[in-house]
């Protein structure tokens, strides 16, 4: 294995000796090492000799399904051994883990429900909290519930937060324990980046257009959304032809995506390679984005945020961003979380733009000005404290106790709101403490109220409509141009769907 390692040139091998050392001396650490370093991939293979580890496993979290397989794909070509037998990884509709896997790559859900089936994570000795930057409301609950197993029962268990951009100073502390502790060190990074000559290009002044003011997190202006995927393809066509190498544009969904690589297939030559690059596309698409261009070739990328950290889309040389993203948000026409598009924060855009000097000096086009840049938050609002928190709840009421610590408590009214709903929805009990139905629904990865439909009327229809409801639109498109018929959307899943119907859906 360490021949392998050895012959790659990642930044982050500067850093491991601290990193070894601080394990070795304490339970818990902060890496704060920028997008491309390596550590996602080359950490936890370094880790694994550790004497403190002793031959337990490494279990790490990554946010996103497609990051989380990437990760395990990679590590597996670094040691030299097929996925499933050093390097395994688990999402919540596979699991590709053996018997002598050491180093498990598993997404935010499935961590919960292992924590909540046996706390103590017997042979695990090193909990890894990858892109923690990104503040999944679930990602949080893990690390809280992590940190309490630490406190309680499993004094030994290392927990190692790693993140390109984050607050560390507050993270180390939090890490730490309460007040009167020690923050827990933090190991920084140098990483490997080459210039980035960011450019603004705000476009037309309209109302809400490209120009517009900045929004904090909150939604973007609707004809800004609307005018994405032209302004997009725009700069797109703009820097194929002003600059070498690929393209990376980071757009906010897979509507965009579809409208943005529509505009582009009658505008680019021939030797250019349009690809989509989005959680919700097929395994082909996604390997295919990621896929470096073959000579002679160049290649565009349109993609969600998920290429922002969590992946490395090699040959990149222009960013171009829209500056938008989806983020979830709390909804209270139906009670759930949905996916809004709103501006993203300044570190985010920083983020972004730092994809196009990974190997040599790049440019980053930004669809907004100068000015409005400085009015955007700093960093990204951590979703507990804007989406509905009755999953959380949940999980809490399951967890038992109030003891544990997050690094940005939930809100209590927001909390509150989500008790009396599961108290509705007969998962709690008048004491709080979670009924059988309640622990039955927790065991299912879907907003309570779709749990309850499933925990109560567990059919085949039933699970079909909560899986509708719960994931991404089996119709692809804008939202107020497609269909609102539920039932057109069982008969595609169940393949009785229509041509035109059938036209829009996407394998998932």
């Amino acid at each position: 294995m360490s021949g392998g390692l050895d012959a790659d040139d990642l930044p982050v091998r500067a850093s491991l000796p601290e990193l070894r050392q601080v394990l070795a001396d304490g339970t818990r650490a902060v890496l704060v090492a920028p997008p491309g370093a390596g550590k996602t991939t080359l950490v936890p293979l370094a880790l694994l000799d550790e004497p403190w580890l002793a031959s337990r496993r490494i279990v790490m979290l990554e946010p996103r399904r497609l990051a989380t397989r990437a990760a395990a794909h990679r590590m597996a070509d670094l040691s030299g051994t097929a996925v499933g037998d050093l390097v395994g990884y688990q999402t919540r509709d596979e699991r590709r883990i053996g018997r002598t896997s050491r180093i498990e790559v598993v997404t935010e859900g499935v961590l919960t429900r292992r924590l909540q089936h046996d706390a103590e994570l017997p042979g695990v000795g090193l909990v890894i909290f990858d892109e923690v930057h990104e503040r999944n409301i679930f990602t949080d609950l893990g690390l809280a519930l992590a940190l309490d197993v630490c406190d309680s029962i499993r004094p030994d268990l290392r927990i190692l937060a790693m993140s390109a951009t984050v607050d560390r100073g507050r993270l180390a502390s939090y890490l730490g324990g309460d007040a009167d502790d020690s923050p827990a060190p933090v190991v920084e990074s140098e990483g490997r980046a080459f210039t980035v000559d960011v450019r603004w290009r705000p476009g037309d002044p309209r109302p809400g257009g490209p120009g517009g003011r900045g929004t904090r997190g909150r939604p973007a202006p609707r004809r800004r959304a609307q005018h994405v995927d032209a302004d997009v393809a725009d700069a797109v066509f703009d820097a194929l032809r002003d600059h070498e190498g690929d393209v990376l544009a980071f757009l906010p969904g897979i509507a965009e995506i579809r409208g943005t690589q529509s505009l582009l297939s009658t505008r680019v030559s021939g030797d250019v390679d349009v690809r989509p690059l989005a959680g919700a596309l097929s395994r082909q698409e996604q390997d295919a984005a990621l896929r470096p261009s073959p000579p002679g070739r160049r290649r565009v990328v349109l993609a969600t945020d998920i290429a922002e950290t969590s992946l490395t889309v090699e040959g990149v040389r222009v960013v171009v961003d829209s500056g938008l993203a989806r983020a979830p948000r709390f909804d209270p026409a139906t009670g759930m979380t949905r996916l809004t598009t709103v501006a993203i924060s300044r570190d985010s855009a920083d983020q972004r733009a730092g994809r196009a000097g990974r190997n040599a000096p790049g440019v980053a086009l930004r669809l907004w000005s100068k000015i409005e840049h400085g009015s955007r938050a700093a960093h990204r609002q951590p979703e507990i404290l804007a989406t509905d928190l009755a999953g959380l709840a949940l999980e809490l009421a399951t967890w038992g106790g109030d003891s544990l610590r997050f690094l940005d408590p939930p809100p209590p009214r927001a909390l509150d709101h989500a008790r009396n709903l599961l108290q509705a929805l007969d998962a709690l009990d008048g004491n709080g403490q979670p009924t059988a139905v309640g622990r039955s629904m927790a065991g299912l990865p879907l907003h309570p109220r779709l749990a309850r439909m499933v925990v109560g009327e567990p059919s085949t229809l039933a699970c079909i409509l909560a899986a509708l409801l719960d994931d991404r639109d089996v119709l692809r498109g804008r939202s107020d141009e497609l269909p609102v018929d539920l039932a057109l959307r069982v008969g595609i899943v169940l393949g009785r769907g229509d041509d035109r119907a059938d036209r829009r859906a996407v394998e998932s």
